[in-house]
Parts: C-alpha cells; sequence; structure tokens
C-alpha cells in the first residue's frame, strides 16, 4: 500500500504536467494561427487597395488615351503625383518612426536585394533623374506652349525617385514586426504607383513613336497648314533634349519594373520570422576562376550584335529600311538563339546528373524570380506567335518571311529553354565544396586529439584521409560545375545584348509592316506595345537569374 501511495502522487505530478504540456501546445497553436489569419487578413486588405488604385489609374491612362479631350495628361499628372506625395510621406514616416521603434527589425532575408539588383536599381535609377531633367529642360524651352503641370510632375517624380531608391537600397532586406498593416499598405501603394508609372511610361512611348511614324509622311504637309503652333527657339537645346530623353526612355520602364519587384518581396517579408536554418546557409562567392569559353563567346556575341544594331539603326533611320537591313538583324538572332539554347539543354542536363537535394525553404524573393520569368516571357512568345500566324496565312515563301519564321520559332525555343534551365538552377541548394567543412572538422577533431592524448599519428592520419576526400570529391565534380559556369556566364552576356538591341530603337517587328498590314495599325501596336516592354525586362531580368545560377554552381 505505501508503493501505491507513493507512485500515485508520481502518476498525478505526471498526468498534471502533461495537462499543462498540452495546455501550453493549444495556447501557442491557437496564438500561431491568430497570428497567420492576422498576417493573411493584413496582405488581403492591402492587395486590394493596391488593386483598386492600379484599376483607377489605368482607367485615367486608359481615358487619357482613347479620349484626350474629356480625360487630358495634365489629369494623369496630377492623380500620380498625388500618389507620389502619398508615398512619400509614407516612406517618411517608416524611416523616422516604424524602422525606429524597439523590435522593429528582428530578422533579414538574405535572399532579398543582391547587390547586382541593387546595382541596377541605382543606375536606371539615375538614369531615369536624368531622363526628367532632360523632360523640364525641354519643357522650359517651350514654357509658353506646356502648361505647369508638365513643369511639376517630373519635378516630383526626381524626388520620388531619390527617396525610393535609398529606402530600397537600404531596407530591401528588412522583415518589419512592427506597424504590419500600415507597412503592407505603404509598400502595396508605393508598388501601385511605380506600375502605373510603367504604364504611362508604356503608352506614352507608343503614342510617341505612334506620332514619329505618322509624321515622317505628313511633316511637310503639317507645317505648310501651320498645325505645329509651338516650335523651339534653340534648336540645338531641342536637338540635345530630345536625343537624351529618347535615348535614356527604356531605362525609365526598367526602373520601375525593378521596384515593383523589389517591393514585393518587402511587402511578403512584413511580419516574418526568419528560422536559425536560415542563417546557418552561407551563399557561396561570386568567382570567375577557371572560366574562359563562356565570357569569350559572350563577347564575341556582344561585339557582333553591336555591329548589326548600327547597322539596321543606320539603315532605320532613313525613310525606309531595305531588304537587306531585315535579314541581317533577323539572321543575327538565327544563329545566335540556337547556341543559346543549346547551352540551356545542357546545362538542364548537367542539373539532372547531379547529386543535389532541392531547396525546398520558403523564399520569397526565389518565387517572385520564376513568377516574373514565366510572365515576362510572355511578351517574347505572345509577338512570336501572332507574327508566325501573319506571315503563314499572308506569303510563307518569301525569304524574308521564312527568316522571320525561324527566328519566331527560335525565340519561342530559346526561351522556354532558357527559363527551365534557371528555375532548375534556381531550386537546387548551392554545391558545398566537402573540403572546406571536411578541414573545420579536422580542425575540431585536432584539438579534441591534442586534449585528450596529444598523439599526432592520429592527427596526421585525419588530415590525409580528409585531403583524399577532397581531391577525389573535387576532381568528381569539376566538370560540372565549370560547364555550368560557362552555360551561364555565355548566356548572361548573350541576354545583355538581346536587352540593348530592343531598349535602344531596334523594333523590326513594326517596322517591317507585315504584321502591321495583316492585324491591322492599331491592333498590332497594342500588341507591339504589352509585349516588347515585358520581353525587354524579361532579358534583364534573366541576367539576374544566371547571375544566381553561375554563383551557386
Amino acid at each position: 500500500m505505501g508503493r501505491r501511495d507513493e507512485s500515485n502522487p508520481r502518476q498525478l505530478q505526471n498526468q498534471k504536467s502533461r495537462q499543462d504540456k498540452s495546455w501550453l501546445q493549444r495556447h501557442c497553436s491557437s496564438l500561431l494561427r491568430r497570428d497567420k489569419q492576422a498576417q493573411k487578413a493584413g496582405q488581403l486588405f492591402s492587395g486590394l487597395m493596391a488593386m483598386n488604385v492600379v484599376f483607377l489609374g489605368s482607367a485615367f491612362i486608359c481615358s487619357m488615351i482613347f479620349n484626350h479631350v474629356a480625360i487630358t495628361v495634365d489629369d494623369v499628372w496630377i492623380f500620380l503625383s498625388i500618389l507620389k506625395i502619398l508615398t512619400l510621406i509614407w516612406i517618411a514616416y517608416y524611416l523616422l518612426f516604424t524602422r525606429q521603434k524597439a523590435y522593429a527589425v528582428l530578422h533579414q532575408d538574405p535572399h532579398a536585394g543582391p547587390i547586382w539588383v541593387k546595382g541596377s536599381l541605382v543606375l536606371f535609377g539615375a538614369c531615369s533623374v536624368l531622363l526628367n531633367m532632360f523632360r523640364i529642360g525641354y519643357d522650359i524651352i517651350h514654357i509658353r506652349c506646356k502648361s505647369q503641370v508638365s513643369l511639376v510632375f517630373p519635378s516630383i517624380e526626381i524626388l520620388f525617385i531619390c527617396i525610393q531608391t535609398y529606402f530600397i537600397w537600404c531596407h530591401a532586406k528588412d522583415c518589419t514586426q512592427v506597424h504590419h498593416n500600415l507597412t503592407r499598405c505603404g509598400l502595396m501603394l508605393t508598388l501601385a504607383t511605380n506600375l502605373l508609372l510603367w504604364l504611362l511610361a508604356v503608352t506614352n512611348d507608343s503614342v510617341h513613336r505612334e506620332i514619329e511614324s505618322e509624321l515622317s509622311q505628313t511633316a511637310q504637309e503639317s507645317e505648310g497648314n501651320g498645325t505645329i503652333s509651338c516650335k523651339c527657339s534653340n534648336s540645338t537645346a531641342c536637338t540635345v533634349f530630345q536625343k537624351g530623353y529618347i535615348l535614356l526612355y527604356p531605362f525609365n520602364t526598367e526602373y520601375c519594373l525593378i521596384c515593383c519587384s523589389m517591393l514585393y518581396v518587402m511587402w511578403k517579408n512584413v511580419g516574418r520570422h526568419m528560422a536559425q536554418h536560415h542563417f546557418a546557409h552561407v551563399k557561396p562567392r561570386f568567382k570567375v576562376n577557371g572560366v574562359i569559353f563562356g565570357p569569350l563567346l559572350g563577347i564575341s556575341a556582344i561585339i557582333i550584335g553591336s555591329c548589326t544594331f548600327m547597322v539596321y539603326q543606320i539603315e532605320a533611320t532613313g525613310s525606309s529600311p531595305s531588304q537587306q537591313a531585315f535579314i541581317l538583324y533577323y539572321s543575327y538572332y538565327i544563329c545566335l538563339l540556337p547556341v543559346m539554347t543549346v547551352g540551356a539543354l545542357v546545362g538542364t542536363t548537367i542539373h539532372g546528373l547531379e547529386e543535389r537535394e532541392l531547396d525546398t525553404l520558403k523564399n520569397p524573393t526565389r518565387n517572385l524570380d520564376v513568377i516574373l520569368l514565366m510572365g515576362t516571357v510572355l511578351g517574347h512568345i505572345g509577338i512570336s506567335y501572332f507574327s508566325i500566324v501573319a506571315i503563314v496565312a499572308t506569303n510563307p515563301r518569301g525569304l524574308l518571311n521564312s527568316i522571320m519564321v525561324t527566328y519566331s520559332v527560335s525565340i519561342i525555343i530559346q526561351c522556354i529553354t532558357q527559363n527551365i534551365f534557371i528555375i532548375e538552377g534556381l531550386h537546387r541548394q548551392p554545391l558545398q565544396v566537402i573540403g572546406e567543412p571536411a578541414s573545420s572538422t579536422a580542425n575540431e577533431e585536432k584539438e579534441k586529439d591534442e586534449k585528450e592524448n596529444h598523439e599526432d599519428l592520429e592527427i596526421r592520419h585525419g588530415i590525409r584521409r580528409v585531403s583524399q576526400t577532397y581531391i577525389q570529391t573535387y576532381s568528381h565534380l569539376n566538370w560540372k560545375r565549370k560547364a555550368l559556369k560557362e552555360i551561364s556566364s555565355f548566356l548572361i552576356m548573350c541576354n545583355i545584348i538581346l536587352w540593348i538591341m530592343p531598349s535602344f530603337g531596334a523594333h523590326p517587328e513594326f517596322e517591317n509592316g507585315l504584321e502591321q498590314s495583316f492585324y491591322g495599325y492599331s491592333t498590332w501596336f497594342a500588341i507591339i506595345n504589352f509585349g516588347l516592354p515585358l520581353g525587354v525586362f524579361y532579358r534583364m531580368h534573366s541576367v539576374g537569374g544566371l547571375l544566381e545560377v553561375y554563383r551557386s554552381a
């Protein structure tokens, strides 16, 4: 009976501890569930707010395009200026109050804001500031026929770009833990503002090219009728401002899209708690040792592409580009794209041969990279399919038409294979050379052996075993790693030249006139101005993804 009496209190105590533990688990799980529900509710509300802002701004911009009498460009500028001012107020509040609170940022996302993305953000931001300076200079010269809003809008945009670039550069990795809903709404408002600025830039670019193409035939007649009422008093300054504005215009659209992508990652990281394994992982360094053939082939592609681009631009600036100019331009793509396709296929095969685990950890930056790759590639693929249908339906047997069909098919295949290669590389865990962790393990073993028995023979045997393992592993994986780095470096440079050519004026899809005559001027212009900006951003974003693949190889 005494033993039973002794055992009963123990059982009661164990039962009570289990009940307390189960209560604690239920309480913690309830708190976690509430936190997740609050996070989902905050994301939903801020997302709906951004959606309404984007739809309202899109309605303004579309109304300006289709009915420029009721809704003028000044109305659109005033609306966007209000959004930029509200965004600047929130950024100031975040920097002065939210960020300064205790425990405001406990964690930072190591994957967010890589250095080349930040570098491109600063570069394109500086070009956008210079673009607005050219716009202000041009408007000052034409001040007698320009509204005051045309001077205020670029001035506010310069301030907006400078403060936003500083904000993203310094706080792109923040996982904000205070003012969750306000921070989410502020980030979504900033994202919506950049998206509307991109939409306005795309529509303004399309209207500008439409006017330029139409005035090439009616310039003399318009001057004779006196329709051009606002003439430049200083032709040299006007030419400088016009050329600078046109040259820097592509950078403005790219800047807006980069800001949207980085702001989305910041929005996903609000309230996010980073686990310990996120910090335990060390990113591999960017090294160029031993990579020769990929950069050489890439530099050759850039040089040949630059020469092709200059020849085509010289021909395109004339009255009408010759057929030889189109053949030269398309032939360069037809020669380059299959080589890029083969490189991507070989790289994907090497990914399959490697015994590397998939990185399944939660990573908003990688998820966004995949979404952008799959979304922006629709620009290239959409234009290519529309071109194929138009050419096949008209006259596919001509020399130029056959080359155009081959070009369109090559674009589709190359984009698909390159996306597969990049996405496979992004989802692979970085290769850890066994020599480095093994050497650290060997050092620990040395210290233990010295403390325990100081046996030098065992230490030397351990070092010899580690060295042999390192040599065998490195020699086994060396050719795979080197091949991936060669392929990635080659594709990086190819995508750079394929970004430069359409960004600075090479648009044969519109200038050849075939698709335009098949679909009609307005329809084909809408297709081009939707697809080309996406295609340009796809090439630039592919460079960032390929840099990640190169570094982790």
